[in-house]
């Protein structure tokens, strides 16, 4: 009896060391969710979906490949694909078309909530380095 309490109480001193209940399994990581607005052009109803990556889910139609297309886009590059274009940029006067869309929700741990339209050569190149997340424009 005395072996048994002396092996509790050292081996409780010995988590109390170690952390004690932060060696308790931790929460799951949250998972990367987006919610994806997407407007066609002017007077069309915009289409909604949501988009969640590790584990892939939600109802993006392509789910899988926008996941993977996020991925790429957000990793390490500079400007980051969620800030806007910076005003002082210069960019090509191409007009890609009347599409917008807004991304909102968290990934990689970070709060996202950006604008997208095709309006110049800049807005494209940031539109395009997220599709299929965001629908392909021809």
């Amino acid at each position: 009896m005395l072996r048994r309490t002396a092996t509790t109480v050292g081996l409780t001193a010995a988590l109390v060391a170690l952390g004690g209940p932060a060696l308790a399994c931790p929460p799951p990581a949250k998972a990367d969710r987006l919610v994806i607005t997407y407007q066609e052009g002017g007077m069309s109803a915009a289409e909604r979906f949501v988009l969640e990556c590790h584990p892939v889910g939600g109802d993006h139609p392509q789910a899988r490949e926008a996941c993977a297309a996020v991925e790429r886009a957000t990793q390490g590059r500079a400007p980051s694909v969620w800030e806007p274009v910076d005003e002082n940029q210069m960019c090509t006067q191409i007009y890609g078309g009347p599409q917008t869309a807004r991304i909102t929700g968290e990934w990689g741990g970070r709060e996202v909530d950006a604008r997208f339209s095709r309006e110049n050569g800049c807005e494209i190149h940031r539109w395009d380095r997220l599709t299929p997340a965001l629908p392909e424009v021809a």
